[in-house]
């Protein structure tokens, strides 16, 4: 069986009690092909071409643009930022200084706001909360500032390969099916959307069966006044939790005054397929209310269901390619690279893909890294000749990759990304030419720290 079979057999075992059949699926069509043509207006040229827009690309459009050159920054969602915002994971992860003047141009608007968490040094907590509702106002002004052109509600479709080089994407927007002209682009889309669009190796999920690091579903709840009431599981809906044992793994905290950020694990999805990520979203949907349910009758807390994050949140996508492969052994290592681009600490926070419990691949004693370096060639698709990567999406085994998707990091990465798309439209070179320790020159005078 091939490796997305599995996965699309996973996750229907894991659906199967809880979402009724859909025939309407690329299954039930088989692999019947259509011819489809047609003209598509050349609407928009740029130098850089940034592809999503979540915290690395932004990150590396802000750093294209300042660099001089002319940037389009195409977003999917009304808002930029990915899963920190339309994800709802209001907490940077990881170190949160020394990433690089984009990054801390975004707290120091965020602290304009009072909304972010004061300055902790990675060693002294794990995450940095902030505002994700105020994040979004700030990426979208911060990108504004320094003339990116943003088309949001915009998605990728396709694009058009001369050789190894991308030569236009197609987007398709309210406009209908457009084409963007580039010199360079780069994926941030966190599931290597433009590099499998192009027939680029990509690798997804652990070797043996595919399985990605499992989503996660965000929602909010607020306390309730005395003597107010607030929407509660009707009878008869879903399948309600009455045992510790059987919560999926659920974190909690604060959120505001009065509220609280829960967050639930939702494993055996495939965020690449668009039924299993229909499916994700349908289950995930269901158990925050069957996991509030609990809160509410059985631990007896008064709150309030507030919404929840308009998508699910993923930690793993698929992974493209790169002149060179991020290995589980380099951060153990606390590897080295003349061309460094981005500087890792945060510890392997792979939790295990085939249950939704709280159990992680690694034993507790394994997880813990020293300081890593990324080098410039994981972010140089391999077999692209003008595709840079940035984010979740860039080049590296699943195990160092569940370190170093956290959002410092992937801003890091951006930036460099940004940089070096950058110069690659001002000298007229490709990505794999451009010599690395120029990027990381660049990084580090735009405050990057890359030595521990």
């Amino acid at each position: 069986m091939r490796r997305r079979d599995l996965i699309r057999t996973a996750a229907a075992g894991a659906l199967a009690a809880v979402v009724p059949r859909q025939t309407h699926t690329a299954e039930a069509l088989g692999d019947e092909q259509i011819p489809w043509s047609r003209g598509i207006p050349l609407r928009y040229r740029a130098d850089v071409a940034v592809i999503g827009g979540g915290i690395a690309g932004v990150s590396a459009a802000c750093a294209a643009a300042k660099s001089g050159a002319k940037v389009t920054l195409i977003e999917r969602f009304a808002i930029t930022g990915g899963n920190l915002t339309t994800g709802g994971v209001a907490s940077f992860c990881g170190e949160t200084e020394g990433q690089g003047e984009v990054f801390e141009e975004i707290v120091a608007e965020l602290s304009k706001f009072h909304a972010v968490a004061p300055y902790k040094p990675y060693e002294q907590t794990e995450a940095r909360i902030f505002d994700h509702h105020v994040l979004a106002i700030v990426l979208q002004e911060l990108l504004l500032r320094r003339g990116v052109r943003l088309l949001l509600h915009t998605r990728f479709v396709d694009v058009r390969l001369k050789g190894g080089r991308i030569t236009e994407c197609i987007l398709c927007g309210k406009s209908g099916p457009e084409a963007l002209r580039a010199n360079v682009f780069i994926d941030c889309t966190g599931d290597a959307d433009v590099a499998r669009g192009a027939g680029f190796a990509v690798e997804k999920g652990r070797p043996q069966d595919g399985l990605q690091l499992p989503m996660s579903m965000m929602f909010f709840v607020r306390e309730l006044a005395k003597g107010e009431a607030g929407p509660q599981l009707p009878e008869g809906w879903f399948q309600p939790i009455r045992r510790a044992e059987d919560l999926p793994m659920t974190s909690v905290w604060p959120n505001g005054p009065g509220g609280h950020a829960l967050k639930v694990k939702i494993p055996m999805f495939d965020s690449t397929d668009t039924g299993s990520l229909t499916a994700a979203e349908i289950r995930a949907r269901r158990r925050i209310w069957e996991v509030l349910d609990y809160y509410q009758r059985v631990k007896g807390e008064p709150w309030r269901y507030d919404g929840a994050s308009p998508q699910i949140g993923l930690r793993e996508g698929a992974r493209i390619v790169g002149d060179y492969v991020l290995t589980l052994a380099d951060l153990r290592a606390g590897k080295k690279f003349d061309d460094a681009i981005a500087r890792g600490v945060y510890y392997l926070d792979g939790h295990r893909p085939d249950d939704d419990k709280r159990t992680y691949i690694l034993s507790r004693d394994e997880m813990r890294v020293p300081p890593y370096q990324i080098p410039y060639r994981c972010l140089v698709a391999k077999d692209g000749e003008n595709l840079l990567m940035a984010g979740r999406c860039f080049s590296a085994e699943q195990l160092a990759l569940s370190s170093a998707r956290v959002s410092t990091t992937c801003s890091m990465m951006g930036q460099a990304a940004g940089i070096a798309a950058a110069e690659c439209a001002k000298r007229g070179c490709a990505p794999r030419q451009l010599d690395g320790a120029t990027v990381r020159a660049i990084v580090e005078a735009r405050g990057g720290v890359l030595e521990s």
